[in-house]
């Protein structure tokens, strides 16, 4: 049995915090995985079901208020009143900061006027209290709870002792410039937060509901598989289902990315989370709100930062070791240049708070995640959901990509091109037979020979039906036995049959074991897909593949069009993962990108699983680790573009952080800087690399072919 459940972290501004949070509480006895995610103020959890769960929570609690007695849960779902409440903090911050700098001005002035030391000492004390009570308190607790080294500890360490050693102003500065680039970040961290929180916007309100008694407005949650609702203009549809009644222009691009509104009428299937225009919806429902489209993306975007990338696993790892080793580097250097070389304490004591100051991981433990969490928002921006930030710094690695052809190349629209009779069958003749066969089966190509017979037939003309799956249908009916489907259904029949002579998907029919001829399918390609492949092989991708049931014929056809390298065609579902390993072997990192509820192993199977989600089965969406919204090829390439741009500013934020710290850290031990350095290479450098990373989010709009 497993149990997920996640929770807002209120008051959660320590990334040090939030890692020490994550270890404790994947320790605790019931937990299953628990992950912390910085960025968005969340913990995930996952539990094995073996203790009950009010004990569980009740345990986490009492670890996290361990860690950080401030923090406090806040049940998932309230995200808007928790925005409410970080805009009202962040202004009481912004106002204590400008209390602190000011009083600060005044200390700098009164000592250009040579104002008395003791004069100087009260008002840069009072500016330290005012700019650091909440860093030094936090020390204090850590201490006393075993939390000993984190960014609170350092700074405390770095301002009291410049200010032990007479150095008030850059005491009071070390704070204000720390507490300066804490607010930024946080600031810059919850402006990436609601972009991305643009997509809990789609989660519906309410349903009208039709009832005997009229219209109801209720939760979509008591809303049940066959029941009615109506969509008024202007109201976003809160479920899945078809249009019994009504025409009207949607506005889609919530979910999809795309601008152009779709044009829906009676049939046609709605999602979830779309705007309905100008036009009165009348919609049958077909999935509960819990399995609805809406509310997976909504679970998916709330918990893709638990699936964490590499390099955020690294620098978490790295600041747990790095920062106790930084603080034991700083007393050697305080203590042993004055006992080994009789050097003055007081000046090796400055440098070791200059570099203290310096070693502050808060540059890479914040913008890290939060490159990954705005390339997460930008590729939800652009239609295309990624269920973690792992498979987001992946499929910039990419080499090999693997295509179904079917719904993902091809819209999965057939069409009757041609017929190739036998001796005495016409083609009207051979079509309609085919049509009764196929009556009971719901697949595309079933449909395209039924639509040409000019509509359904008669059902209760079918005695008995089966569906040989990746073959074809057999059919019991009052016009014989009636066999349709590939030359591999012919074959197990032992129909003796003649090789159609045409390209395309042939479907092969007979009626009582005797050949009538075949039906020439045609399906048609997808406007983008040739663009598509170009574009991704223009990105680095160097060998695509298309796996299909289809026949070889039809398939090489549709490569060629496309560009495609490598076809492995008339697959049965079963060898789709064989023949995967195979095209696949030797290859870095591999992707699959399929529809069909035949292809979810292979999504499973695949380094990174890409489903096509608009006309997707609910199995490949959810073995997939990316959806692509509207079904469009070319959007791969935008999630390549995303995934590449997001590497790179991750790779710039790691660099620039560590050549810029050891830079200062060597000219520290040499005597050439001074703390105003050492401000810049914390809190300068942790700015620069949280506003590099919401360059992802700035550029959004870009990342499209």
């Amino acid at each position: 049995m497993n149990n997920d459940r996640s929770f807002l972290l209120k008051n959660l501004d320590c990334p040090n915090c939030a890692a020490k949070i994550e270890k404790k509480v994947s320790a605790i006895d019931g937990v299953k995985t628990a992950s912390v995610i910085f960025v968005s103020k969340k913990l995930i959890l996952s539990t094995d079901g073996t203790v009950e769960q009010s004990k569980i929570i009740s345990e986490i609690e009492k670890t996290v208020k361990s860690v950080e007695p401030d923090i406090d849960f806040v049940e998932t779902g309230k995200e808007r009143k928790e925005d409410e409440k970080t805009e009202k903090g962040l202004s009481g911050e912004l106002v204590r900061l400008i209390l602190a700098a000011t009083v600060f001005a005044v200390g700098v002035i009164s000592a250009f006027l040579n104002m008395p030391k003791s004069a100087l000492i009260i008002i840069f004390a009072a500016c330290l209290v005012i700019s650091g009570k909440d860093v030094f308190l936090k020390a204090v607790r850590n201490i006393t709870t075993g939390q000993v080294f984190d960014e609170n500890l350092l700074m405390t360490i770095a301002a009291i002792g410049a200010f032990a050693i007479g150095q008030f102003e850059e005491s009071a500065a070390v704070l204000i410039f720390y507490q300066v680039g804490e607010f930024f970040q946080n600031l810059a961290t919850d402006n990436s937060k609601k972009s991305i929180s643009d997509l809990m916007n789609l989660r519906p309100d309410y349903a009208n509901l039709k009832t005997d008694s009229g219209i109801l407005k209720v939760s979509p949650a008591d809303v049940t598989i066959g029941d009615v609702i109506e969509i008024l203009p202007g109201e976003r549809m809160p479920l899945d289902g078809v249009v019994l009644e009504g025409h009207s222009l949607v506005d889609t691009s919530g979910l999809t990315g795309e601008p152009t509104p779709r044009e829906i009428s009676q049939g046609d299937s709605v999602t979830g989370g779309f705007v309905n225009g100008d036009g009165l919806l009348t919609v049958k429902v077909e999935k509960d709100y819990g399995e609805s489209t809406v509310a997976k993306i909504i679970n998916l975007v709330e918990n893709a930062g638990s699936k964490k990338a590499k390099a955020e696993n690294f620098i978490t790892k790295f600041a747990r070791i790095y920062t106790p080793t930084v603080t034991g580097a700083a007393l050697l250097i305080a203590v042993l240049p004055p006992i080994l070389f009789a050097q003055p304490f007081s000046t090796w004591l400055y440098r070791a708070i200059i570099f203290l100051v310096v070693s502050c991981p808060c540059a890479l433990v914040v913008s890290v995640p939060l490159g990954f969490f705005a390339g997460i928002g930008a590729a939800s921006h652009n239609g295309i959901l990624v269920k973690g930030g792992n498979f987001l710094e992946k499929l910039a690695s990419v080499d090999t990509v693997v295509f179904d052809k079917t719904g993902t190349l091809t819209k999965g629209v057939f069409e009757v091109v041609d017929t190739v009779c036998a001796e005495g069958i016409t083609s009207k003749e051979l079509i309609e037979t085919a049509a009764l066969a196929q009556i009971m089966s719901n697949h595309p190509i079933a449909k395209s020979i039924i639509k040409a017979a000019g509509g359904e037939s008669d059902r209760e003309r079918v005695k008995d039906f089966s569906e040989i799956a990746g073959m074809g249908v057999i059919a019991v009916t009052d016009a014989g036995a009636i066999a349709a489907g590939n030359d591999k259904l012919m074959a197990r029949e032992n129909i003796s049959y003649e090789k159609c002579p045409k390209e395309g998907t042939v479907v092969y029919v007979a009626r009582d074991g005797k050949y009538l001829g075949c039906i020439i399918i045609s399906d048609i390609i997808k406007s983008g897909a040739k663009k598509a492949i170009e574009s991704i092989k223009s990105l680095g991708v160097k060998r695509t593949v298309m796996l299909t049931g289809d026949r070889e014929s039809a398939a090489k056809a549709v490569a060629q069009a496309v560009g495609i390298d490598d076809v492995r065609a008339e697959l049965m579902p079963d060898e789709k993962v064989s023949e995967f390993e195979k095209a696949v072997s030797g290859t870095h990192i591999a992707a699959y990108v399929g529809d069909g509820i035949n292809d979810a192993p292979v999504l499973a199977r695949a380094d990174i699983g890409i489903a096509m989600g608009g006309i997707g089965s609910d199995a490949a969406v959810e073995a997939a680790d990316i959806v692509i919204m509207d079904d469009d090829p070319s959007r791969l390439s935008t999630a390549i573009r995303i995934s590449s741009y997001v590497r790179m500013i991750v790779r710039q934020n790691i660099a620039f952080a560590l050549i810029v710290k050891f830079a200062v850290l060597i000219l520290d031990t040499m005597g050439i800087v001074n703390i105003w350095a050492a401000v810049f290479a914390d809190t300068g450098v942790a700015l620069l690399a949280v506003l590099n990373s919401l360059r992802i989010l700035i550029r959004r709009d870009k990342f499209k072919s």
